[in-house]
C-alpha cells in the first residue's frame, strides 16, 4: 500500500469513528427530543453538516450511502420523514450533479456526449422517472409508522445487498437497466435513499466498470432527485431551510475527497464498511419503532 492509499485509509477510519461515536450518542439518547433541543443551535448546524459530508463522502466514493445513511440518521434526531426527504433530496440533487462532474473531470467516468456512460446514465435518469412519480404520491399518503418501517427494512435490505450483491453473477443483462432504475427511484422517492445501491450494484453486475458505475450513479441520482424534490413541491410539501442548508454545504464539501478517493483507492473496503454500517441503521431503525 503507497504511502497515498494509507493516508486515505487512515481519513476512511476517522470517519467511520466519528460516525460511530454519532451512532452510539443516539442510541442512548431519546430521539425525539434531540431536533427540539438543540434546534437553531450554530453547533447543531454543525453536527448536521459533519454528519452530511460524511454520509456524501461514503456516497460518491462507493455511488451509494447519502440518503440509505442520512436518512434513518435524521428520524434517530427526531425529524419526521417528510420534513428529511425534500432536504434530502435537495441535497442530493446538488451533490449528484457535482459529483458526476468531479469524476468525470479527474478520469473516473467518461461522461460526454456519445459514450456508454452518457447513454447509460440518460437511461437510468429518464425511465427511473415513473418510479419517482409513484414513490412522491405513496410517500406523502402513507401513515408516518409504515414510513418508517419501510425504510428500517429497505435499509437492513440495502445492506446484505451491498454485502452479497457479488455472489448475484446470474441473470443480469444491460437490458435490466430499466427496471433497476425504477425500483431505485421508487426508494428515493419514497425515503431519500435506496438509489446508489441498487443502480451501482445492478452495473457493476452488468459488467460496467466500478469507477464508470460510481460516476454514472452520482449524476443520475442528482437528476432523479431533482425530479422528485419538484414533486414533493407540487403536492404541497415545503423544504426545512434549516435542515436542507447544513446538509448540502457539508454534502458539498466532501465531493473533491471523494472523487480522488475513487481514482487512488480500491472500494472494496469501502463497500464492505457501508454495508456494515447500513446493516446496523436498518436494524437500530426497526428496534426503535417496536420499543
Amino acid at each position: 500500500m503507497n504511502p497515498q492509499e494509507r493516508r486515505l485509509r487512515l481519513f476512511w477510519t476517522v470517519c467511520m469513528v466519528a460516525l460511530g461515536v454519532v451512532l452510539l450518542y443516539l442510541a442512548l439518547t431519546p430521539g425525539a427530543s434531540i431536533a427540539s433541543r438543540w434546534a437553531g443551535s450554530p453547533w447543531f448546524l454543525l453536527v448536521l453538516g459533519g454528519l452530511a459530508f460524511l454520509a456524501e463522502y461514503v456516497d460518491s466514493s462507493l455511488g451509494m450511502g447519502y440518503g440509505t445513511t442520512l436518512t434513518p440518521l435524521l428520524m434517530l434526531f427526531g425529524y419526521s420523514p417528510l420534513a428529511i426527504v425534500p432536504a434530502v433530496l435537495c441535497s442530493e440533487f446538488l451533490t449528484g450533479v457535482a459529483s458526476g462532474w468531479f469524476h468525470h473531470r479527474i478520469g473516473n467516468v467518461d461522461l460526454r456526449r456519445g459514450t456508454d456512460a452518457r447513454r447509460t446514465t440518460h437511461i437510468l435518469a429518464f425511465c427511473s422517472l415513473v418510479g419517482t412519480v409513484v414513490a412522491v404520491i405513496v410517500a406523502v399518503n402513507l401513515p408516518k409508522t409504515y414510513l418508517k418501517a419501510y425504510i428500517g427494512i429497505m435499509v437492513f435490505a440495502l445492506g446484505l445487498f451491498i454485502l452479497l450483491g457479488r455472489s448475484f453473477t446470474g441473470g443480469f443483462s444491460p437490458r435490466k437497466i430499466l427496471s433497476v432504475g425504477l425500483i431505485a427511484a421508487f426508494n428515493k422517492g419514497l425515503s431519500g435513499g435506496g438509489y446508489g445501491p441498487v443502480v451501482t450494484g445492478g452495473q457493476v453486475l452488468a459488467g460496467v466498470p466500478e469507477k464508470h458505475a460510481v460516476g454514472i450513479t452520482s449524476l443520475a441520482e442528482g437528476l432523479v432527485c431533482c425530479v422528485a424534490l419538484g414533486l414533493y413541491l407540487a403536492l404541497g410539501e415545503s423544504i426545512d431551510v434549516a435542515l436542507a442548508v447544513p446538509l448540502t454545504l457539508g454534502a458539498l464539501l466532501s465531493v473533491p475527497a471523494a472523487a480522488w478517493t475513487v481514482k487512488l483507492m480500491p472500494v472494496g473496503m469501502l463497500r464492505r464498511a457501508i454495508g456494515y454500517a447500513t446493516l446496523f441503521l436498518g436494524t437500530l431503525i426497526l428496534v426503535r419503532i417496536v420499543v
